[in-house]
């Protein structure tokens, strides 16, 4: 049994479209430490780990450790329907999430079933990263749009203090070169060896687009190794792993 309480739902159902981009379904762990997911997409090329502790709820009520399967794309649906002002209590009834919507103009609920997830992710992949990049979240939102112009691909190269962005087309070709001294989007790189990987455009829009405005994004390069990419949604963690593209 549990019963948790978070007083803008609002933060719930932006924590949640930081998920639904990538995987439809998904196994919630609840502790007392909070909540927490790890799920791959249904291709197996990207994973996102999640995590939210319990002070983001102003009631959090937990009898014992429980998992939780829920069909994501249903859940964002209904937290789609959030209005300002509503906070929202989840518990658990009749093997289904029940979440209680509570505003100013009165109460409603909705009821989504648990499911069985067929598979569920324990570890997150374990790679000696030899470049970390913070880079400031609306730039490179900005970055990936203007690559999706060109390619389904893009490009990072991080160097002695250098970051390079290249997306190439059949017609058409962008590059994009940052220094941590003197750019206006980076705000630190720390690089042990120069590294370069290719990825999917598509699945890196999803991964950036729910990063709070005003917030930065971390990542972490190898080259032929899948990139990590996080950022907090409040005191919400979230973080992407996204294998490279191999040109066959």
């Amino acid at each position: 049994m549990f019963e948790l309480k978070i007083d803008n739902a609002k933060y719930w159902k932006d924590c949640i479209s930081a998920i639904v981009g990538l995987v439809d379904e998904g196994l919630f762990n609840i502790t007392n430490e909070g909540i927490s997911l790890k799920a791959m997409d249904p291709s197996s090329i990207s994973m996102i780990s999640f995590a939210m502790p319990n002070k983001s709820f102003s009631k959090f009520h937990v009898e014992k450790p429980i998992s939780i399967g829920l069909n994501i794309e249903n859940l964002d649906k209904m937290l789609s329907r959030t209005r300002e002002g509503e906070s929202l209590v989840m518990k658990d009834s009749d093997n289904k999430l029940l979440m209680e919507f509570i505003g100013p103009n009165g109460r409603r609920r909705y009821k989504l079933q648990l499911i069985e997830v067929k598979k569920s992710v324990e570890k997150e992949p374990n790679v000696e990263f030899d470049a970390r990049i913070k880079i400031n979240g609306e730039p490179l939102k900005d970055i990936i749009k203007d690559a999706g112009l060109i390619s389904s691909y893009i490009s990072f190269n991080a160097s002695k203090g250098q970051f390079s962005v290249r997306a190439r087309g059949d017609s058409s070709e962008l590059e994009e070169f940052h220094e941590s001294e003197n750019s206006g989007i980076m705000k630190s790189m720390e690089v042990s060896k120069g590294a370069e990987s290719t990825f999917n455009l598509e699945f890196l829009e999803n991964m950036v687009k729910s990063c709070p405005a005003g917030n930065d994004i971390d990542i972490a390069l190898k080259s032929n190794e899948p990139m990590k990419l996080g950022y907090n949604i409040g005191d919400a963690t979230v973080t992407y792993y996204l294998a490279p593209y191999m040109e066959e």
